[in-house]
């Protein structure tokens, strides 16, 4: 079973708590989340392979360690994913980027793709799947299982704010993979949106309705 890593750290913390605030403009929700996924990504890379490489320093030859390769994909959810990439490349600048497009049916609350668009070396990849919320759980399963669909297999999720539901449901259907979350909310609500959480991520990311 995928690990669930809720970060306790304080600076995420803080900015978490003002990613919530109703009067928190769109220009600071922004770079919050940039600022968030930094934060998340630095914990998120810990396991990234290295290799021993020598290296000539303005002193001597040394041997140092060094990444393996920056073979990483940070695949954002759309719409409201795409707040966490600028946050990955500022740690990662060589990762590909593949786009997953959803929307969620506002009758059946279900996931409905629109658009997939993934690196075609995606099965070399350690895949970093982001997206601010897990709300149901539905975007997060449907865009994994369309990755495998395309060869996917090391995969990370990573979010802003998550609900126990959609915990279990991430969970039960890609055991697999290790969720990494900001901060972990007490319920959905009858529109299965996250309680308390902070609206919708997408709107508040780029001031729409």
């Amino acid at each position: 079973m995928g690990k669930v890593y809720v970060f306790d750290h304080p600076l995420i913390q803080h900015k978490v708590a003002l990613m919530r605030k109703t009067e928190t403009s769109v220009k600071d929700f922004r770079e919050l989340a940039k600022e968030i996924a930094m934060l998340m990504g630095f914990e998120a890379t810990r396991n990234l392979p290295l290799e021993e490489v020598e290296i000539e320093t303005p002193m001597q030859k040394t041997k140092v360690n060094m990444l393996q390769g920056e073979d990483i994909a940070i695949v954002p959810i759309l719409r409201a994913g795409l707040g966490f990439v600028d946050g990955m490349l500022a740690l990662v600048p060589n990762a590909k980027v593949g786009h997953v497009g959803l929307y969620r049916d506002p009758k059946t609350h279900e996931p409905v793709e629109y658009y997939c668009k993934l690196p075609t070396d995606i099965d070399k990849r350690q895949i970093f799947v982001v997206d601010p919320m897990l709300a149901t759980g539905g975007s997060a399963v449907a865009a994994i299982d369309f990755i495998k669909q395309r060869g996917g297999k090391d995969i990370t999720f990573m979010c802003l704010i998550a609900a126990p539901e959609g915990i279990e449901a991430l969970q039960e259907a890609h055991p697999d993979v290790d969720i990494y979350i900001a901060a972990k909310d007490e319920c959905l609500n009858e529109n299965a949106y996250i309680l308390p959480g902070l609206g919708d991520a997408g709107d508040r990311l780029y001031g729409t309705r």
